[in-house]
């Protein structure tokens, strides 16, 4: 079973798990502030549950590709659609601020 760790967190998932289910079904933060409220509920259509990704996971999908190469996203800030992503392997997730989860530190 893949482990995930995201923020202090430790939990453990299927392969082949959505991971944006995964981090709501263990009750952590998908989403900034409003867009909890405000999101396209795993659709890959507003980006608001872009995460950074440190291990194995599944190729991104054209909606992700089009979604992340569309501002506030850069297609080259390397964030992943936590709802188009599949945990294929032991992972590092973090979130990052503002509203898209975009703002990545350099």
């Amino acid at each position: 079973m893949p482990t995930i760790m995201f923020e202090d967190r430790e939990i453990e998932c299927e392969a082949g798990a959505n991971l944006r289910e995964v981090l709501r079904e263990a009750d952590l933060p998908v989403y900034n502030g409003r867009s909890k409220y405000l999101n396209c509920h795993g659709l890959g259509s507003c980006g608001t549950c872009a995460v950074e990704i440190d291990g194995d996971v599944s190729e991104p999908t054209a909606i992700e590709k089009t979604r992340l190469s569309v501002p506030p996203h850069d297609s080259d800030s390397g964030l992943r659609l936590s709802c188009q992503t599949t945990v294929e392997g032991d992972l590092v997730v973090t979130k990052h601020d503002g509203f898209w989860g975009q703002h990545v530190e350099d």
